[in-house]
């Protein structure tokens, strides 16, 4: 999830109705913008806790006052609150992967310090263990976002207010056929997403207790429907594929310029075309609807991949950001990978994620799977070989080295420490106070020089100089089908 959308209000093209074949022609030129792998992104969600006694909830009080002084702070990526008051940080397209990471550590050390003034603090987490779902942000579109969801059950509005993702934002690829190609980086996300799934799951907690699931935010986005959360069939064009998929998606909610908005119920896109009730769509309407699905892997132009559970510790989302860039952007990887995760494909049933039984299996079991356990190491571990080449300093490649170690080879992933944990005696006031001082995630003490090395937190400054090169994305501001939902802290 990301944040603010453009609101009806706020629209200054004329609005002129959509046939059903100019909605398809719009979403296959829009989707997938082809070319030279170049650019990086990474959008961080955080829950946020008191620093000290993360059990207790935070009021809605203390939160404005926390969120009214981050917007003073000056920050290189968009900070925007989610409808449950997370926070996410969503950077901007970087010409590298260390300018990434970057990037992102300084703003993050902004806002830890910003907080910290306030007895906050940011925690790691794919879903709160604490706390039920509670709604910061009411506002229309957040109004009605809960009604539609409300009709599949809670999940939604546990989606919406108690979890918290890593995505990584990449190039579409090359128009041609090969490594990086953008058809074959389509395929390889949703077969490679359910690895991702099991080696970083990290929410297996709800109310204290273990869910069953090590990644229960994943179970969450499952059981909010195909429709909503879930991917296209992978048989055939991309473009065409996710263009039909748009179409037949159901219509969350349509705007208006005053009062509540409309909740239709299971109104496709398609029928909405076709009907023109309330009113025909508009492409403003169009660019919203794109933003209120929810699939893993999520076309803008780039891809995001959506399906990681927020980290542990300070740097834990470095990782995730690290071993996927890897193995998409670094040809040989990209080979390594696309070969180990062919066999998985058969698990999948000709099913779209996350509807199948590996996507199933990587949420519910992690890396206890065999077959997920042995993929999950070769990839790893030809994320590990690539890294070099992608200019990864050498703290980076320590890091994703750990995490390959302690967990990947040992068939775990966060969510088994969070178990022991509860297993121990009188774990419960030390839980979240784990995952907020990072005894929970990869090991950070690296020995290395610290010019060097962007985990250590007196370095966090050296950014790259010059402009980026933004090929893929625009300026948020500009760009309706940037944040899906969520509110800039800077409106």
């Amino acid at each position: 999830m990301s944040d603010s959308v453009t609101d009806c209000s706020d629209c200054t093209e004329p609005r002129t109705a959509l046939s059903a074949a100019e909605v398809e022609a719009l979403v296959r030129g829009i989707c997938f913008k082809t070319g030279p792998p170049r650019t990086v992104g990474v959008e961080v969600e955080w829950l946020v806790h008191e620093l000290r006694t993360p059990q207790l909830p935070v009021t809605t009080r203390r939160l404005e006052a926390a969120y009214a002084a981050l917007r003073a702070v000056p920050l290189s990526s968009a900070l925007t609150v989610e409808p449950g008051g997370q926070l996410e940080l969503s950077s901007p397209p970087a010409a590298s992967l260390m300018e990434c990471i970057g990037t992102v550590s300084a703003d993050l050390d902004a806002v830890r310090t910003a907080l910290a003034g306030h007895d906050l603090g940011l925690v790691g987490l794919g879903h709160d263990p604490w706390h039920s779902p509670r709604r910061y942000l009411h506002e229309p579109r957040y109004d009605a976002m809960e009604a539609c969801l409300d009709r599949t059950g809670p999940a939604g509005r546990a989606m919406m207010c108690t979890s918290a993702s890593v995505q990584v934002c990449l190039d579409a690829g090359y128009e041609e056929p090969g490594p990086l190609g953008h058809g074959r980086r389509w395929w390889l996300a949703h077969q490679l997403g359910a690895v991702l799934v099991a080696a970083f799951a990290n929410s297996p907690l709800v109310g204290r207790e273990p869910t069953g699931w090590l990644s229960t935010r994943q179970l969450l986005w499952m059981e909010i429907g195909a429709g909503r959360a879930g991917a296209p069939a992978l048989d055939g064009d991309p473009r065409a594929t996710w263009a039909r998929h748009v179409l037949d998606a159901p219509v969350m909610c349509i705007r208006r310029d005053d009062g509540a908005w409309d909740v239709p119920d299971g109104m496709t896109f398609r029928e909405w075309t076709r009907s023109g009730v309330p009113r025909p769509p508009t492409r403003e309407d169009l660019d919203y609807h794109l933003t209120t699905l929810f699939p893993p892997i999520r076309p803008r132009g780039h891809i995001e991949l959506r399906m990681m559970d927020a980290q542990p510790g300070e740097d834990g989302w470095i990782v995730p950001l690290a071993v996927t860039t890897a193995l998409f952007d670094d040809p040989e990887a990209a080979e390594t990978a696309y070969r180990a995760v062919k066999p998985l494909a058969e698990r999948a049933q000709g099913l779209p994620a996350p509807h199948n039984p590996l996507w199933l299996d990587a949420a519910r079991t992690g890396l206890a799977d065999p077959e997920l356990h042995e993929v999950a190491v070769q990839c790893f571990t030809a994320a590990l070989d690539a890294l070099p080449r992608l200019g990864a300093t050498v703290g980076v490649q320590d890091a994703v080295a750990t995490y390959l170690e302690r967990y990947v080879r040992r068939g775990r992933c966060p969510a088994d420490d969070l178990l022991d944990q509860l297993r121990g005696t009188d774990p419960a006031d030390d839980l979240l106070v784990g995952a907020l001082e990072g005894r929970v995630g990869p090991d950070r003490r690296h020995g290395k020089d610290p010019a060097s090395d962007p985990l250590d937190r007196s370095h966090r400054n050296n950014l790259a100089d010059g402009p980026l090169d933004r090929p893929h994305r625009k300026n948020p501001a500009d760009d309706p089908l940037d944040r899906p939902h969520g509110k800039d802290l800077r409106t």
